[in-house]
């Protein structure tokens, strides 16, 4: 079974990694330092690691408008390490399909990702926000003069995931969320909660705040989405969560294992490392997060871009309070260049994202995404292979 090899798929790639040098060498936590980094071209490295593009005898394609050109080699790429599951499931399926290519991810932030991928570090990067508008000229000389592209291809909604000894359902509306994480409201049993939960008894209890100390899409987005819900309620920006309250701790992995771990801990983080997950209520009563509810959120998706360069308007989706929709959604991307690959690293780049889009399925789900599908798993496919 995939699960069954998901962690094995995992481990040869961070071998892989480690033995060709490829991956930065630095502290994870340190988004903005690139000093330590590997100087050596990614690009090259995979190319040379590379062997042998297979012809007619290559695995047979899965459905879809495609072929898989079974280039072998490994596929070095960083960033969100809210993508961290689905890029092992993904990572794994990978391996299978095309026998003697891998992908080595390091999980090691938005903000690496981007850095990394920039400076040719890293083939693609995974991340939770699109390149900055002063970013974009450098990734597009990293591409050798093309226009990189951002494929939303991960889409997993964000949890307010909350740890209270008996407390096994929890409503909170968008205004308690501000107020808790601003430090206005530090107690469970605060009049403001107990209104949104009536006849729910909430315990004497300070309220422990975790945020991502790591430079983060995640907390970038989540900043965005109490911004628009709250009319400018909470005034934070950034990739960089605002410490004046609470506890940082690194990566979803950090946050989630603080929050599990301390009663009467809160937390945002993608749903797939939430136990118990808040429903919110963001103008039209409590919303349970679910397939249901994220897939009406999504039906709203609109971008602000043209063509393959797919930068998803978040602030409309953030904003939207249409009842039994939950709008908490990050519709993380996977950022590649539209051209300026040598041959050997577009085909497993198009190896992998085709191979990829095609377990947008139940595992996937599983895992805490939401699989894409219909109409915009139509347009990641011509993408995708739109890749030179």
């Amino acid at each position: 079974m995939i699960r069954n090899i998901k962690r094995t798929a995992a481990i040869a790639g961070v071998v892989a990694v480690s033995s060709a040098s490829l991956v930065a060498c630095g502290d994870s936590n340190d988004t903005t330092a690139t000093d330590t980094a590997t100087s050596t071209d990614v690009a090259t490295e995979t190319a040379a690691s590379a062997t042998e593009t297979a012809g007619t005898d290559a695995a047979a394609a899965p459905a879809g408008d495609y072929e898989l050109t079974g280039q072998t080699g490994t596929l070095v790429a960083e960033g969100a390490s809210s993508q961290q599951n689905a890029m092992d499931y993904f990572g794994a399926v990978y391996a299978e399909q095309v026998p003697g290519a891998n992908l080595a991810y390091n999980p090691s932030g938005s903000g690496a990702g981007q850095k990394n991928f920039i400076a040719n570090q890293a083939v693609f990067a995974g991340s939770d926000s699109p390149l900055k508008d002063d970013q974009v000229q450098a990734a597009a000389d990293r591409c050798g003069g093309n226009e990189a592209w951002h494929l939303p291809f991960v889409i997993g909604p964000v949890a307010i995931a909350y740890n209270i000894d008996g407390v096994d359902e929890l409503n909170l509306t968008v205004d308690n969320i501000v107020d808790i994480f601003q430090g206005t409201i530090t107690n469970w049993n605060d009049p403001a909660i107990a209104e949104s939960n009536p006849g729910a008894t909430l315990p004497d209890l300070p309220i422990q705040v975790f945020f991502r100390s790591d430079e983060s899409g995640t907390s970038d987005n989540f900043q965005k989405f109490l911004a628009a819900a709250s009319d400018g309620k909470w005034t934070g920006e950034g990739k960089a969560f605002p410490a004046e309250v609470g506890t940082g701790a690194n990566g979803s992995t950090g946050v989630a294992e603080e929050v599990k771990a301390t009663n009467g801990a809160i937390t945002y983080v993608e749903a797939g490392f939430a136990d118990k997950k808040a429903n919110i209520d963001f103008g039209n009563g409590p919303v349970e997060l679910n397939a249901d509810t994220v897939g009406k959120a999504l039906d709203n998706l609109e971008f602000k871009t043209t063509g393959h360069n797919m930068v998803v308007d978040s602030s409309a989706l953030f904003a939207s309070n249409e009842a039994d929709s939950y709008p908490l959604v990050l519709t993380t991307y996977e950022i590649v260049c539209s051209a300026g690959y040598d041959e050997a690293t577009s085909n497993m780049v198009k190896d992998f994202l085709n191979v990829a889009l095609d377990h947008q399925d139940d595992e996937l789900a599983d895992e805490g995404f939401i699989p894409v599908s219909g109409a915009h798993a139509e347009r990641l496919r011509e993408a995708i292979n739109a890749i030179q």
